[in-house]
């Protein structure tokens, strides 16, 4: 009689611990922003090409 109410026990605390089930992770997205710009780095090689464009006309 011990060994059936110790194994109903044990048997009951076993299911007890997967109750509750598995849920997946709640994992959210990683928002990557980029910036944008039509002439962001235009501006320094137009410089640039301006100043040499001047020199060459200038030494001729």
């Amino acid at each position: 009689m011990k060994k059936l109410v110790l194994a109903a026990t044990l048997s009951l605390a076993a299911t007890a611990s997967f109750a509750g089930g598995y849920e997946e992770p709640i994992i959210e997205p990683v928002i990557i922003e980029e910036e944008t710009g039509s002439s962001g780095g235009v501006w320094l090689p137009l410089a640039i090409f301006v100043v040499i464009a001047a020199a060459a006309a200038s030494c001729s």
